[in-house]
């Protein structure tokens, strides 16, 4: 079971998909956001979530008070449970006094969302990147979304990427540097910020 920790949606239930995906346990996803409070990266904020799977990060998030959301994923099953998860996190600000965030599922692969996000913004457009690939993605797959990452990402804003233990330390492309990693268990997270 997965569910959204806290925040205006805290306690309720997420649908995950039967496979191919890899939820975040709540350990993990209570550290990431225990960090990212602590950078006062959660209230107002503007997080895309790759490689979303149910959307637990993105949506997580929006219960704790990010301003707009948009989780990418390119598989059907996944990005229809995604939307599913997106109504009920809605709906917990329906019956609150919180203001409702803005939350976007795209339904397309990382990289062509991330291309024609690139044409689009003249100006960075995201505080929070969480990066939360399949295991069997490869390295230079990660380091190609980095780089397209990196003139995106707003200055004083953060990213993520969550790998399994036994994956090397993503190569970081200029504009961006590792500030921290953490492992939980069979978990490693990688935080980046923009380079100085």
């Amino acid at each position: 079971m997965t569910r959204i920790i806290s925040g205006a949606a805290g306690s309720l239930r997420l649908e995950v998909p039967k496979s191919g995906t890899r939820p975040t346990s709540d350990r993990v996803r209570e550290a990431i956001f225990s960090t990212l409070t602590s950078w006062d990266l959660i209230e107002g904020v503007r997080v895309l979530d790759l490689y979303a799977g149910s959307g637990a990060l993105g949506l997580e998030s929006a219960s704790r008070g990010a301003a707009t959301v948009t989780l990418v994923e390119k598989h059907a099953q996944a990005a229809e449970i995604a939307k599913r998860n997106t109504r009920i996190v809605l709906g917990a600000f329906s019956r609150s006094s919180d203001e409702a965030p803005r939350i976007d599922v795209a339904r397309q692969s990382v990289q062509a969302f991330l291309a024609a996000e690139g044409e689009r913004s003249v100006t960075p457009t995201w505080d929070v990147v969480m990066i939360d690939p399949p295991y069997d993605h490869s390295e230079a797959e990660i380091a190609d979304v980095l780089t397209a990452v990196v003139p995106l990402l707003a200055p004083g804003g953060a990213v993520l990427v969550e790998r399994s233990t036994r994956s090397p330390e993503p190569s970081w492309p200029s504009g961006i540097e590792r500030i921290r990693e953490k492992r939980y268990g069979e978990t490693a997270l990688w935080w980046a910020e923009p380079a100085e």
